[in-house]
């Protein structure tokens, strides 16, 4: 789904939504919302954001980009591919109904549909695909790579 349908559809005037379109001031809200609903800084390395928004009604996010980036996590050596568009729904400790982001596993792209952290073990995130498909890694490795 388009990012302005999704809008059309999750956004109603009683909602409480946010929208950012300054660069900079894109970057810093992607960052505050990954700390907000504790989930590592680095795990979404966005690169020229145009627009970040987030309906905090219905807990639903939209980042958009200018151009799509490929990043490479060292901590686990996978390759991670985020669209111009990604949305998600957030709440503490995850990112569920994930669109726009796909991890490579051999030689296939497979899309990410929801990224947690496990409750019983802080220290893991978990990468699910539609198919029930999942890795795990340590919360570490997607820490900030700056």
């Amino acid at each position: 789904m388009e990012v302005a349908a999704a809008m059309e559809i999750l956004t109603e005037e009683s909602d409480e939504v946010e929208i950012y379109s300054e660069p900079i001031l894109c970057k810093e809200k992607a960052e505050e919302l990954l700390a907000l609903i504790n989930l590592p800084k680095g795990l979404l390395p966005l690169k020229d954001l145009e627009e970040v928004g987030y309906n905090k009604t219905k807990g639903f996010v939209w980042l958009k980009m200018r151009n799509k980036i490929e990043h490479k996590f060292r901590a686990i050596g996978r390759k991670v591919s985020y669209d111009t568009e990604i949305t998600a729904f957030v709440e503490d400790g995850r990112l569920r109904r994930l669109t726009g982001i796909k991890a490579k596993e051999l030689m296939i792209w497979v899309p990410v549909h929801d990224i947690f952290i496990n409750k019983q073990d802080p220290g893991k995130i978990t990468f699910s695909n539609i198919t029930g498909l999942s890795r795990t890694f340590k919360v570490s490795a997607f820490e900030s790579e700056d």
